[in-house]
């Protein structure tokens, strides 16, 4: 794997709205670097990855649920994610799926992979090549001229990161 493709292995911050377009931004973190990668995702999207963060069983399984329990069902584990493509702001994931013998991926959006990969507990990884580009387009924590968000994503704590709500 060449080092522009070199996965790196990513946790999730937390959720919170962007305060200027009050849109949910999902916040990715390099556990090596310590960079910031938000992602702007979906109201449903951001209210999944949140019940999962919060520890919150829903009665009956939500869409990303379904889809792990459809997954495991068939006979299929999910090894991972992958955000693994940044183009005209818009980033790609794949779920990586393993059936017996056969590695499978899925394309998907970030926030639905990263939902299903709260729930499968399998690890989260961007792409340094994706990183790249989210630094040069301005769009991580560190590259950006926002002190505010920079400054609150390095000082807020996990109990802050629970009270989060849509």
């Amino acid at each position: 794997m060449s080092e522009t493709n070199a996965e790196l292995r990513v946790e999730v911050k937390g959720l919170m709205l962007d305060p200027a377009s009050n849109i949910p931004i999902v916040i990715l973190r390099d556990t090596e670097t310590q960079l910031f990668l938000p992602i702007w995702i979906g109201v449903f999207e951001a209210n999944a990855i949140a019940l999962r963060i919060e520890g919150v069983e829903p009665p009956r399984p939500m869409t990303h649920d379904l889809l792990l329990l459809a997954i495991q069902q068939l006979g299929g584990t999910v090894e991972k994610v992958v955000i693994s493509d940044l183009q005209e702001n818009t980033f790609f994931a794949l779920i990586h799926v393993r059936q017996g013998d056969q590695a499978r991926t899925i394309d998907c959006r970030p926030s639905d992979a990263i939902a299903l990969a709260l729930r499968a507990d399998a690890p989260l990884y961007v792409l340094r090549s994706v990183l790249e580009k989210a630094q040069a387009a301005d769009l991580t924590a560190e590259s950006t001229d926002e002190d505010k968000l920079k400054k609150w994503l390095e000082e807020i704590s996990p109990e802050e990161l629970g009270k989060w709500t849509m």
